[in-house]
């Protein structure tokens, strides 16, 4: 089947109501989020093809995502809507150890997602899925929905990209590690956070957590440090990336941000992880220097200007 889509992802979209200070008083400004959305609107402004699918809520939050990805140029044609069904929200707040998460999600319309739900044929058509860790623990039916997905991607050569992000609100540890490194090894690209993956695996030296996950039988990893840039493995051979240093002011998404671009500019360079992933940590630092997921997310230009300064 002739690939029409570079990037697809899979997962739980989210409306963001971020804190800030405006003349004194905290007010929140309304924004967009969920992981894998963000990761795909990152890659859509790298230049990707991308395409999106999930059930949103029959509400204004909603129609905003569908507005949200219409601006993008993200293909929704296979996004659903079921009656009376809501969309997820999300709270941030800011303090001295950073930003802090607050989530009204339970039985949002994407936790209601299962595997019957799963477009084969979009799928076929991706060069690219992207799934996480999250997408699989906001519900039973949800993890299994994404397995039925990666089947589908594998039946049709489609990579597997997947980012463990863990959310310990979500579901306990010991399943957590269970049903995302078991997608970790149905994937081809495994672009985990160190945090997350030293809770995960249990190991703490980035080098040991890489060749981990590659032993599982992905054959890319890209662990995400954050000042300390990010560490590329493939079998034989690791890399350390420097970071790109900015004065940030909110890192909301900027893993995300990392995803998508890393995926876009893989595809767009000729495959090779390593300067996808120079690529994807100047995307991710440009994007903490503003509020929010979405708003701050680069541009190709943008991100080329950046690196060349």
């Amino acid at each position: 089947m002739t690939k029409t889509i570079d990037v697809l992802g899979f997962g739980e979209p989210l409306m963001e109501l971020n804190s800030v200070t405006r003349g004194g008083e905290a007010v929140f400004l309304q924004g967009f989020g969920g992981d894998t959305s963000n990761a795909i609107i990152a890659a859509a402004r790298q230049g990707a093809r991308t395409a999106f699918f999930t059930a949103l809520g029959d509400d204004a939050f909603g129609r905003d995502f569908l507005k949200l990805w219409d601006r993008e140029g993200v293909d929704r044609s296979r996004v659903t809507m079921p009656a009376d069904s809501r969309t997820g929200i999300y709270f941030i707040t800011h303090g001295p150890d950073g930003h802090e998460f607050t989530y009204l999600r339970a039985g949002s319309a994407a936790s209601l997602v299962g595997p019957g739900d799963v477009p084969a044929d979009l799928i076929a058509a991706a060069r690219v899925l992207h799934v996480s860790g999250i997408s699989q623990g906001i519900s039973p039916s949800a993890a299994d929905a994404v397995f039925e997905a990666v089947a589908a991607a594998k039946r049709s050569g489609t990579v597997v990209s997947y980012d463990t992000n863990l959310r310990l609100r979500l579901w306990p540890l010991e399943r957590a590690r269970a049903i995302i490194h078991a997608g970790v090894a149905k994937s081809d690209i495994c672009l985990p956070g160190l945090d997350d993956a030293r809770q995960l695996t249990g190991l703490d030296r980035p080098e040991e957590i890489c060749d981990a996950y590659l032993a599982t039988g992905c054959s890319i990893v890209a662990l995400t440090m954050g000042k300390d840039g990010t560490m590329v493995a493939v079998p034989g051979e690791r890399r350390l990336i420097p970071a790109r240093p900015v004065t940030a002011v909110d890192a909301t998404g900027a893993g995300d941000t990392f995803d998508g671009a890393f995926l876009a500019e893989w595809l767009a360079n000729g495959r090779d992880p390593f300067a996808a992933a120079a690529y994807a940590n100047a995307a991710a630092a440009l994007s903490t220097l503003g509020y929010g997921a979405v708003a701050p997310i680069p541009t190709r230009e943008a991100v080329v200007a950046f690196m060349k300064g």
